[in-house]
């Protein structure tokens, strides 16, 4: 008996509870509302405008609703000398706009980034504009370029430009005019990420480099800028994204005018669906905008090689 007792097995572990299922589907019960939702409010737009594109949709012309196939696609390519000039305008402002933002950007970046006294102040005031919504940016900017109370009136006054002059209705000024007055508003996004990213910059780096002899250009050029490649490829691609499709501003400063010279081709779209009311060549000329905005997309960040490493 005592040696049975001796060689006793010893009592068995106590079973593992089996892991419940809830616990791990838990999070994506929680976010699947909010992603039901933001899905239908973007697929849904987005299915639209493609079947829309194959339609011939005009509410007041409903006689002539139907399927049309790919006949708006058609004109738009063979039929539709307004699409090329608001094409050809649409990539001249992103052109401009872009660049000039990143080169002013870049440079209060550069200078706020520095110590001195009042420092927070000093991004405070750089960075306000971009808290402006757009329709407020064009309301400020219409004023200043009002004829009778705006600049050009006490520039007048000091003898330079006569009294009278509109600069929003000059067709030789009105896309510098307008070019200005985003300026204004688009430059502090550039500030705002180059110097979230100016601040991750080991100062190591540049003290290693003023040992070495190193100017302040060249530690700009092979310190400062690689660094920073990869914050200037995603605003300037995520600013051009936002620049084409701009239209708060034009429409509120020029509404597209004079004799179109300001129209961009979301301007166009909004002009044909909003006022001719023709919503299926408006959803076909917004496909085409979709389609060509993808592939320069694509095309930018592969040819940029945004993400790799700096050689």
């Amino acid at each position: 008996m005592a040696q049975a007792a001796a060689v006793a097995k010893p009592p068995a572990p106590p079973r593992r509870r089996r892991a419940s299922a809830t616990p791990r589907r838990l999070p994506y019960l929680l976010i699947g509302p909010a992603a039901l939702l933001m899905l239908g409010f973007i697929a849904y737009p987005v299915i639209s405008v493609f079947y829309y594109s194959l339609q011939e949709y005009n509410p007041t012309k409903p006689w002539r609703n139907g399927f049309a196939g790919f006949d708006n696609f058609v004109k738009i390519f063979t039929d539709d000398p307004v699409f090329w000039d608001t094409l050809v305008f649409s990539a001249k402002w992103v052109f401009v706009e872009v660049g000039l933002q990143l080169l002013f950007g870049l440079a209060l970046a550069l200078i706020v980034n520095q110590t001195f006294v009042g420092r927070g102040v000093g991004r405070a005031l750089v960075f306000s504009p971009w808290a402006v919504s757009g329709v407020l940016t064009s309301a400020i900017w219409v004023l200043l370029y009002n004829s009778q109370t705006g600049v050009t009136r006490y520039l007048a006054d000091m003898g330079i430009g006569s009294y009278g002059t509109s600069w929003l209705s000059d067709t030789s000024t009105v896309f510098s005019a307008a070019v200005v007055a985003d300026l204004w508003r688009g430059v502090p996004f550039f500030a705002i990420l180059i110097l979230a990213d100016l601040q991750s910059v080991s100062k190591d780096l540049y003290e290693a480099a003023e040992v070495d002899g190193a100017s302040r250009f060249k530690q700009f050029w092979h310190i400062t800028l690689p660094h920073l490649k990869d914050a200037i490829i995603l605003s300037t691609l995520l600013r051009a994204v936002w620049e084409f499709n701009n239209v708060d501003l034009l429409y509120t400063l020029t509404g597209g005018g004079p004799a179109g010279e300001t129209t961009t081709l979301p301007l166009y779209i909004a002009n044909t669906s909003v006022d001719a009311h023709d919503f299926g060549y408006a959803s076909a000329l917004t496909t085409v905008a979709f389609v060509i905005l993808l592939f320069c997309s694509i095309v930018y960040l592969r040819l940029s090689k945004f993400g790799g490493e700096n050689k």
